[in-house]
């Protein structure tokens, strides 16, 4: 599967925007989706992950309730809503698949990867 990510940019903090991540060459429902973020000079982390049919998610403890990770199967994409935006949310986010019936929680259990998008937040 191959994955397109899109929607970063420069936003103020306390500002949203709305990360999407468009898949295609294999049959989308076959594989649970997570959002990762990697900032300057830190290891890459786990920010939110959803079930292959949307009954289930999981979300890093510095992100719950701010962030909401959502699919549409139908368009095979992937959405990572995010509010009240901080500083320390500046990073490099990216968008990636892993097959099976669960979610993954660690970059190890997802086998393809998006190019990233920049989140930049100002203070």
């Amino acid at each position: 599967v191959q994955l397109q990510a899109s929607g970063g940019g420069l936003v103020q903090a306390g500002g949203s925007l709305r990360l999407s991540c468009a898949a295609s060459g294999d049959t989308f429902s076959n594989y649970f989706m997570g959002w990762f973020r990697q900032a300057p000079g830190k290891e890459r982390e786990f920010v939110a992950g959803i079930r292959w049919n949307n009954d289930w998610t999981s979300y890093a403890d510095s992100v719950k309730v701010r962030f909401t990770i959502s699919r549409d199967n139908a368009k095979n994409t992937v959405y990572l809503q995010l509010n009240s935006l901080r500083p320390e949310d500046t990073a490099v986010y990216y968008c990636a698949a892993g097959r099976g019936l669960w979610l993954g929680v660690v970059a190890s259990q997802y086998g393809y990867w998006g190019q990233g998008t920049l989140v930049t937040v100002s203070s």
